[in-house]
């Protein structure tokens, strides 16, 4: 106690000491904003203990600790006097209402710029379109100036200030998030903060020989540090380059590349790299960005002697910059992207790291629950898995721009009587439609002929058998296939968290081909599920006998019903054992309010018990939220497919 007691004293004494040599600063916020000077100083002097421990545990060793430590609070000053007044103003109301997001109103829909309306204009032009769907929360997928060719769909960024020139600029960027906030729609964007492109400025430097930026990157003269490292490290793509090391003529030194070649890792044992990844934080945050996807946060922090995925500081480095943005954009959220062990998964979510995270094992297990048409391992994950910190909310989906892995627990799984390895061998015969009555039309990514490994590239709609119904069956195997996707998507909607549509996903976009015409893209799948929407289509979503409109006006409705019953806040939820292996049954509570939800993973009617209904209701009447309708006090009988709320 004595110890902590010290520790917090040098804790308030670093912090009398360093606020004079931040002065210039304070001097520029009190002649444009005293207000904004004061609620700075407040946030920096709450905050300051909790940033100092963690800057302190990761580079305490540094002997200039103390000048990177003035460096970053300089920076988190010049860019709170940059940031707007909406913008300020915005971060009081989060601050008021810091769970805002937990709210069922939210609702979330991700895309390509390019792909869904050519440009930033486009996107604007399309907001009318986002508020008719009830979005509330838009993530555009990588949009930062990369390489020409392969760039792994934006993931390798060149700039984090600059928009890729085909898609408009950083001034359209800050406009549209803007007029996004005025439709009530938080905008998303990537932080790709694991690794830059080859030719960020940081890197052409390195190439240059400038040993000060070659120590942004982990760089290596000889084969000595990278051997020793890769005996515990697992390959990413050994197809492109083996091990996570790439060697570059330019300087004859091998560099880390944990992902594609022209993806280099940053080291964050520098903590100038922390200091400068900070502001690109900030900047982003003062265009107006409400929540920032942390991408591949596993591998942040590497040490020898471990797989360098999930260490402490990897998780020590992302609070850290949570504290950073507490105090200069507290309005700021992290979602975290972790598709690692359900173990792992859960690590990286609380208010003081990611507050959101995408729901990777529900995602996978829904589609598991498909293809057997069992809920088994599904509801294990739900009663073991889903509970999360108070103020965090998953991001829940059925489709995403990535591929599908089978990201369940094979310790779980044995449990269950599964064997893991064979079950996922199944999962990807099922939906490359190689399994015997698969109706999924999906492609392999990934694929390791000699072990069977892979993940599953597809649309939604393909991998639920809209595909192959519509090109070899009947109107019988088409609305099963509807019914699929509406049944998925019911139930992202009221587990609890926040729903995200994979956009193009709500009329029920196919699996596009042409990609293998494109020699830059011909050799990964997941462009399968990557098309150009197709708005001809979307004008179909009001003719309710067509396809597109029997799944939008279907979504709709789902939408409408998750928006009008505050029952679908939070995240709270409680499992029904329904007694049947082809249904889901599980409770929501928000206040006084319940509903039960039951969901029907089979082709064949399902039966319930009025009993069940009546113990976990509490009632002997009720109604279904879908329909309005009054549901008599007898046993339920669930139909293919079938999705029904009950409130009493």
């Amino acid at each position: 106690m004595e110890e902590s007691s010290d520790f917090q004293r040098k804790i308030q004494t670093s912090l009398k000491r360093l606020l004079p040599r931040l002065e210039a600063q304070f001097s520029q916020m009190e002649a444009a904003d005293p207000h904004g000077r004061e609620l700075f100083l407040e946030r920096l002097k709450v905050n300051f203990p909790e940033l100092f421990r963690l800057y302190y545990q990761l580079y305490a060793n540094q002997y200039d600790f103390f000048y990177h430590l003035e460096d970053l609070l300089t920076s988190m000053a010049c860019s709170w006097m940059e940031r707007s007044p909406a913008l300020k103003s915005l971060d009081l109301v989060r601050e008021a209402n810091p769970d805002w997001f937990q709210s069922n109103k939210m609702l979330g829909g991700v895309a390509y710029v390019d792909l869904f309306a050519g440009d930033l204009n486009g996107i604007r032009s399309k907001i009318p379109y986002f508020k008719e769907l009830g979005l509330t929360y838009l993530h555009l997928m990588p949009l930062f100036r990369s390489p020409h060719g392969d760039n792994d769909g934006g993931y390798a960024v060149s700039s984090y200030r600059e928009v890729n020139p085909d898609l408009g600029t950083m001034g359209q960027l800050t406009e549209l998030a803007s007029e996004l906030r005025q439709a009530g729609i938080s905008l998303v964007l990537d932080l790709v903060f694991n690794h830059t492109s080859d030719e960020h400025e940081w890197a052409l430097r390195t190439l240059h020989d400038d040993p000060d930026y070659q120590e942004y990157y982990r760089i290596f003269p000889d084969r000595r540090m990278p051997d020793a490292y890769e005996e515990n490290l697992r390959e990413i793509f050994p197809d492109e380059h083996p091990g996570a090391f790439t060697y570059r003529e330019e300087i004859k030194k091998w560099v880390w590349t944990t992902f594609h070649a022209y993806q280099w890792d940053l080291n964050y044992a520098n903590p100038t790299v922390f200091n400068r990844m900070a502001e690109e934080m900030l900047f982003l945050a003062n265009q107006g960005v409400e929540v920032l996807r942390l991408d591949a946060v596993a591998f942040i922090w590497k040490e020898m002697g471990t797989n360098c995925e999930n260490l402490p500081q990897a998780h020590q480095l992302i609070q850290a910059f949570n504290t950073v943005s507490r105090i200069a954009a507290p309005s700021l959220l992290f979602k975290s992207e972790a598709i690692v062990h359900p173990d792992e998964v859960i690590r990286y979510i609380h208010p003081n790291e990611c507050q959101l995270s995408y729901n990777p094992l529900l995602m996978a297990l829904l589609w598991n629950s498909l293809a057997t048409r069992e809920v088994r391992l599904l509801r294990q994950a739900l009663q073991e898995r889903f509970e999360i910190p108070a103020g965090c909310a998953w991001v829940n989906y059925v489709r995403c721009h990535d591929d599908i892995g089978w990201t369940f627990s094979d310790e779980d799984a044995l449990r269950m009587g599964i064997q893991g390895y064979d079950h996922r061998q199944f999962l990807n015969a099922f939906y490359t439609g190689r399994f015997a009555g698969s109706f999924a039309r999906g492609l392999p990514f990934q694929e390791n002929p000699a072990t069977g490994d892979a993940r599953i590239s597809g649309t939604c709609a393909s991998l639920a058998g809209l595909e192959k119904a519509l090109k070899e069956e009947t109107e019988q195997e088409v609305e099963l296939a509807i019914r699929r996707i509406l049944l998925m998507h019911s139930i992202i909607l009221t587990i609890g968290g926040i729903p995200l549509i994979y956009l193009g996903d709500e009329i029920g976009t196919l699996n596009d081909y042409s990609f293998r015409n494109d020699p830059v893209k011909a050799t990964d799948s997941r462009w399968v599920h990557r098309p150009f929407i197709d708005w001809e289509k979307v004008e179909l979503r009001e003719n309710t006998q067509s396809v597109e409109g029997r799944i939008f006006n279907g979504l709709k409705r789902l939408i409408e019903m998750r928006k009008e019953y505050p029952v679908f806040s939070g995240s709270q939820m409680a499992v029904i054992p329904t007694g049947n292996d082809h249904v889901l049954g599980y409770m929501r509570v928000f206040g006084p309010q319940r509903a039960l939800v039951f969901a029907n993973f089979s082709e064949s009617q399902q039966t319930l018990t009025v009993n069940l209904l009546r113990l976990y209701g509490l009632s002997y009447q009720f109604t279904d939220l879908i329909s309005g309708r009054a549901i008599p006090s007898k046993d339920l009988d669930l139909g293919p497919y079938q999705f029904i709320c009950l409130q009493s």
